[in-house]
């Protein structure tokens, strides 16, 4: 993926950070004001290929709509959600459980407890709930999903009969993992493996969330799973194959935008974004970040190709 210049980058996040204030969240009260639909707008990524495929995907089909938008690439959530509530960044694509739960810490504190969860109602209704306060608008979920996911050889799965994780579970069969350090506390990880499937994890090894070095592990067979992600574009290369979470241990992370109410609350964006819902699934996502992760294709040709192929352009 191309990096902006480091110049460019700089003043887009002292931009942003000196913006990111706005009136506090004791004096906003209900938002009453009508959604606005400026015809302006900023779309923002948060630098890592699948929010940049998606914000170019977004940009093209406002443009499309008649909007003129700008793409600013921000890779710290703390700096782009700030500049959303404030206007200076529109319209961004989100993770929902991941968005709820961040949000309910801002509003409510670190040890919060989660409110994200597999339940995709009940995650939008709390984010939407945590959202709506602070100026935004949270539009409807499409079928693409990007959640933690498990994966395993494709001849250690045939070899014993696996196809989801309760198969692993029921299989008694001991699993070294691959993983990020946290994994051992998280509830979606170990824990949760042991908990909710019964699988033996007798060991995390700490190579980090769906690596190389992770893949590679797992390949040469000194460890018999992985922890990745639902859009990983890299499994075929290394023989994996994913476990289907058959008991929803993950969270609804589907792919949602979030909007600035003020600035891009109105019908016409929506309409504009609500295009890709019908179309975008997990592995056409999954697909789209293969092409730009290991065929070293441009991001917005890409998105543009991907949406032609779909008659949105």
């Amino acid at each position: 993926m191309r990096r902006r210049p480091f110049a460019a980058v700089l003043l887009a996040l002292t931009v942003l950070t000196g913006c990111a204030t706005g009136p506090s969240l004791e004096h906003r009260g209900d938002i009453t004001a009508p959604p606005g639909n400026s015809r302006e707008l900023t779309v923002g990524s948060a630098g890592f290929t699948e929010s940049d495929l998606l914000a170019r995907m977004y940009a093209l089909l406002l443009r499309h709509a008649g909007y003129h938008v700008t793409i600013l690439s921000v890779t710290n959530r703390e700096l782009y959600e700030p500049a959303l509530e404030s206007g200076r960044i529109d319209v961004v694509p989100e993770y929902a459980a991941t968005f709820a739960d961040w949000l309910n810490a801002k509003t409510n504190g670190p040890d919060a407890p989660a409110v994200g969860s597999p339940d995709l109602t009940k995650t939008m209704t709390a984010l939407r709930r945590l959202a709506g306060p602070r100026g935004l608008t949270v539009l409807d979920p499409g079928r693409a999903v990007d959640q933690n996911a498990f994966a395993v050889t494709r001849a250690y799965a045939a070899e014993h009969r696996l196809k989801t994780l309760s198969d692993l579970g029921r299989s008694g069969l001991p699993v070294r993992l691959a993983a990020g350090d946290e994994c051992v506390r998280r509830p979606y990880c170990e824990p949760g493996l042991r908990k909710t499937y019964g699988i033996d994890i007798v060991a995390v090894d700490p190579k980090g969330v769906g690596t190389t070095q992770a893949k590679q592990a797992v390949q040469s067979g000194s460890d018999q799973m992985v922890l990745t992600t639902t859009t990983d574009a890299t499994l075929d290369q290394f023989g994996l194959v994913l476990l289907a979470d058959d008991r929803h241990l993950q969270n609804a992370d589907y792919i949602v935008p979030v909007v600035n109410r003020a600035r891009a609350g109105g019908p016409g964006v929506g309409r504009a974004l609500s295009a890709l819902n019908t179309v975008l699934t997990t592995a056409d996502l999954a697909s789209l970040n293969q092409q730009v992760d290991s065929w070293r294709r441009l991001p917005d040709s890409v998105a543009r190709a991907y949406l032609e192929s779909k008659g949105l352009l």
